[in-house]
């Protein structure tokens, strides 16, 4: 429309940052070997940060990398939903249509959200892990487009970026971790003030080490002198350097238009305000520029050319004239597309905005929206509601603004955009009474809410309430994090219920309440549930009546298991069907199956969790069938089952990932950590439990994934570690709302820690705070191992003195507990047999056949580490009984346990095994060993020869600094042998590394 006009006020020398395109070029390098790269480039408005991301984009293309560039959309205080990332993935469309297809493919009704040109977006129930899931298919997305060829995706203006977007930019630094990808964004760092919601965002980013953070300074004297010359093209006089530099004090902005202004001869009409001057040149032009101008300050960041000819209501070549005049006085810029027009910086545009009068404003919205709604296609489809929404907030009129407000909130919501939508009905709230009631009237829950509580309406015909929109919002402020709004909300409902008789709506904001009291650490939600429960008490089947029992049978399942949670579950069942609620059915269904297992009645109970499951991946309820994949695996490993949960963990982590269901995908990642554990597949164990840290974003799971990793720690005899990953767990697991399945494991790893180290009384003070809670029905499966923790603490502790006060308390104890904890499977039977051989070996009275029944229970389980510990007790039984057979058959038990406790790494048990072998003058590696030499007892605790060395000048009392100088060593390098020799002999300090050493005759001659 019209042609390229020359201008002088962007300089063509790009002027300094050196450094800057030094990190930017090193990234794009490191990016092109595979490794993804996470920039943020902050600095003052007018300080060249979009200057410098065209120059690195433009040399990054010339090395055939492909940029996708997205600018965050402001209009007035409101930014478009996701707008950069839309932008830029249409970018990449256009770019590689064909690779951007295929790295959708599968998931295009989820991308929809953020591309709506690959299709209507999904019907799905909203729930927690929905924006997750659209986060994480992004973040796949972007990996696989950046697979095979180098992608930098470039996001401005951060500052004014919606809450969604926010969050999805956090989640990519966070996760990208394979593909050719570089992501930066920018961000005008004096606008970030102590309130600004982009601050936490920056302070969070900072503390990953990922993400490289550039802040770019002014101009120096030189560099501004530079700069002058390149829009002058030629050398400017160094009195005007000096004046402009002064003025400018280095912002690269002003310096072009202070610059040009001096060029033009306006130097005398400047004044010493730099907004004046930002004004200088729309003063300087006809009314009829200045007035577009003014309206496309208001209309946003960008304005179609169709949607401001509707605005500005000038005959066409006077429009076109009037927009020639902007562009050449360098006031406007077409956009990159052609189809619109933008400011060319941002302070003239905000310049000129705050210029316009109050009444003015609105009109020029009013205008805005009365266009809009004349015509819809004059703005993209994906940004229609949103900006008609905003204009008419904008001007003033209730009446038209709470239905589009409203209608903009739907909109956030099938986007996943629930920071936006929560937003938008607070803002829908604080209109609600300055629209007229026939208006109000006219609004139905059925158009504008999604989890419309059930009050015996037809929501199809009954009105739309306040509390409607209160609803609606308390479950948007829990889906985006806003958890403590959406409390506000819910107590405000409540207070308003308490005048009504509406016992199902108020049962329902009790519910909201409950989850909302357990996310925020505020209480384990059971005092709000039983409010709800006693509401509907009573009452006939109803969704809400199904969802409360459904959700009290689910919390008693993770916490006070029993008859009335499996009368709960079963009630939940047949009111869901009676409503034809059919997820609260599935739900409900698979709490029950659960509870038959932990009832008894196993295979019944495994059966039910299997057809739900089955039900739930037919007829497509990913919500459901993520969590049958973490549950039904869970429970197969709580009766023994192991090698019929792995399969179903592999088929579960598939699945949660298509889906994009990250916490069931952590959770499952979880419970595979523990079933490796199981079957001595210790290193994928290791493995899976750092990838629960790695994917989930709920602090429960990841509490489980440090536990699995505290666990493999603590039997490899790294205690250090194990001690370190459970501080780790208890941080995420927190004390408000303890839970069997996760106070029984930490009080395991507390007890076994505490044990290894000696600490023989803290171990017994463990067991008592956990049993002081309890080991309720159905928690068999982590009550056993704490036991026999305790149980083979005592034992290996029957000869020290200070075990002896105590210990019949101590083993009454156990006794006692295990009385009360299910021995249905044979697993836990086989558990119940070694708890009570090592009671007897506390006491002093080992016995083979005792022993040899609890190896021969384990000789039928696939859990090879603890039949290798009971192979070594069994072991240690028979050569203290000194017979020729019992040797020979203790032999063969020692070298079974030594080979599985090499192959596992499990250091301590190793070394046991190896200790027992060189007392009894066994050979580990086949031989008869009973005549040979006895073997070297340093060498059965894997010392090295300069481990030698360090432990026998320890045993004589030497500080590391004198060992260092006996040794020629440094006392760094001495220090680190200390350790390495602590560790493998599993004591905790010098003092009883010495004391090993003495007692085992280490070093006859030392001293």
């Amino acid at each position: 429309m019209l042609w390229p006009v020359e201008t002088k006020s962007v300089s063509p020398v790009f002027v300094g940052r050196v450094d800057e395109l030094g990190v930017l070029n090193d990234a794009l390098a490191r990016a092109a070997g595979g490794e993804p790269q996470a920039l943020l480039i902050g600095g003052e408005a007018g300080v060249g940060k979009t200057r410098l991301v065209e120059e690195f984009a433009t040399a990054a293309r010339s090395r055939g990398a492909v940029v996708a560039l997205g600018g965050c959309v402001e209009m007035g205080a409101d930014g478009l939903p996701f707008a950069p990332f839309s932008t830029a993935l249409r970018a990449l469309r256009l770019a590689l249509p064909e690779a951007l297809a295929d790295a959708a493919a599968g998931q295009e009704t989820e991308l929809a959200r953020l591309l709506p040109e690959l299709g209507e977006t999904g019907s799905r129930r909203h729930d927690e892990e929905g924006m997750a899931r659209l986060f994480e298919l992004t973040a796949r997305l972007l990996e696989r487009v950046a697979a095979d060829r180098t992608v930098i995706v470039a996001l401005e203006d951060l500052h004014w970026a919606d809450a969604s977007t926010r969050h999805l930019l956090a989640y990519l630094f966070r996760t990208l971790r394979t593909g050719r990808l570089v992501v930066l964004a920018t961000y005008r760092a004096d606008d970030i003030h102590r309130r600004h919601p982009l601050r936490p965002l920056l302070a969070e980013l900072d503390r990953l080490r990922t993400v490289r953070r550039l802040e770019l300074r002014r101009f120096n004297h030189t560099e501004v002198g530079r700069q002058i010359a390149g829009i002058l093209a030629h050398e400017p006089d160094p009195m005007q350097v000096d004046a402009i530099f002064e003025r400018s004090d280095g912002n690269a902005f002003f310096v072009e238009e202070l610059a040009v202004a001096a060029h033009e001869g306006c130097r005398t009409g400047l004044t010493d305000s730099l907004r004046d001057l930002l004004l200088v040149r729309v003063e300087g032009l006809p009314e009829s520029a200045q007035r577009v101008a003014r309206i496309v300050a208001e209309g946003g960041s960008t304005v179609e050319y169709r949607l401001l000819a509707a605005v500005a209501r000038l005959a066409e070549d006077d429009l076109i004239e009037a927009l020639r005049a902007a562009v050449n006085a360098n006031l406007l810029l077409a956009t990159d597309a052609g189809d619109g027009y933008r400011f060319r910086h941002a302070l003239v545009r905000e310049a000129v905005g705050d210029d316009l009068l109050p009444g003015e404003r609105s009109r020029l919205n009013r205008r805005y929206a009365e266009a809009l709604e004349a015509d819809p296609t004059l703005v993209p489809a994906d940004e229609r509601i949103m900006r008609l929404a905003s204009y008419w907030y904008h001007a003033h009129d209730a009446a038209k603004a709470l239905p589009t407000v409203l209608e903009a909130s739907v909109e956030a919501r099938c986007r996943h955009a629930y920071s936006e939508q929560l937003r938008l009905l607070e803002r829908a709230m604080e209109l609600w009474d300055a629209t007229p009631e026939p208006i109000r009237a006219a609004l139905r829950p059925v158009d504008y809410t999604e989890v419309y509580p059930p009050c015996g309406c037809d929501p199809a015909t009954t009105p739309l309430r306040y509390l409607d929109l209160m609803a609606e919002a308390a479950v948007a402020g829990r889906l985006c994090g806003e958890r403590e709004r959406a409390l506000k909300i819910t107590k405000r409902a409540l207070s308003l219920l308490a005048e009504e008789d509406d016992p199902l709506r108020s049962a329902w904001f009790w519910v909201q309440r409950s989850r909302l009291v357990q996310s925020q650490s505020r209480g384990d939600g059971w005092r709000e549930l039983g409010t709800a429960q006693d509401l509907v008490r009573g009452l006939p089947p109803s969704e809400v009546h199904a969802d409360v029992l459904a959700r009290a049978a689910h919390w008693s399942t993770l916490r006070t298991p029993g008859p009335d949670a499996l009368s709960a579950a079963e009630r939940a069942v047949e009111y869901a069907r009676m409503v034809g609620a059919r997820e609260i059915e599935l739900n409900a269904r698979l709490t029950l199956g659960g509870l038959m297992v932990d009832a008894g009645s196993v295979e019944p109970g495994l059966a039910e969790m299997h057809e739900v499951k089955e039900l739930a991946l037919a007829e497509d309820v990913p919500d459901v069938a993520g969590r049958a994949y973490v549950n039904l695996p869970s429970m197969l490993e709580a009766v023994g089952r192991t090698r019929e949960a792995v399969p179903l963990l592999e088929d579960g982590i598939a699945y949660a990932r298509r889906h994009g269901l990250l916490d069931n995908e952590a959770w499952i990642w979880a419970n595979r950590s523990d079933s490796l554990h199981t079957l001595g597949r210790w290193d994928e164990a290791d493995d899976a439990g750092a990838q629960v840290l790695r994917v989930g974003l709920g602090v429960k799971p990841r509490g489980h994934g440090a536990a699995c990793l505290a666990r493999i720690a603590l039997d490899r005899g790294d205690l250090a570690e194990a001690a370190r990953q459970l501080t780790v767990a208890r941080g995420h697991f927190g004390t408000h709302d303890p839970m069997p399945q996760q106070s029984l494991p930490l009080a395991r790893l507390a007890l076994g820690i505490a044990a290894a180290e000696g600490r023989l009384l803290d171990a017994r003070a463990e067991l008592v705070r956990a049993l002081s809670v309890g080991i309720p029905p159905g928690s068999q499966q982590h009550g056993w191992p704490l036991l026999l923790t305790a149980a083979i603490a005592e034992a290996d502790a029957h000869a020290l003195p200070i075990a002896a006060d105590g210990r019949a308390e101590a083993l009454e104890r156990l006794r006692d507990a295990a009385k009360r904890t299910a021995t249905g499977v044979p697993v836990w039977f086989a558990h119940e047999k070694w708890l009570r051989a090592e009671v007897r070996r506390a006491e002093g009275r080992d016995d083979i056949d005792i022993w040899s029944d609890v190896v021969t229970a384990f000789e039928s389980l696939d859990r090879p580490y603890d039949l290798a510990r009971v192979r070594h007790r069994l072991a240690s039984t028979l050569l203290s009984a000194g017979g020729d057979d019992e040797r020979d058959r203790a032999t063969e038990l020692v070298r079974l346990a030594h080979a599985v406790a090499a192959h596992l790494g499990a250091r301590p048990l190793a070394d046991a095994v190896a200790l027992l072998a060189q007392r009894a003058r066994l050979a580990l590696d086949g031989g008869s060993g009973r005549r040979g030499a006895p073997s070297d007892p340093v060498e059965a605790f894997g010392l090295t020869g300069r481990e030698r060395d360090v432990l026998r000048l320890v045993a004589v009392g030497r500080t590391n600094r004198q060992i260092a100088e006996e040794l020629f060593i440094s006392p760094k390098t001495a220090s680190v042998h200390v350790s390495h020799i602590l560790a493998k002999l599993g004591v905790a300090g010098r003092g009883e590394a010495a004391a090993v050493s003495h007692r085992l005759g280490l070093f006859p001659t030392a001293g």
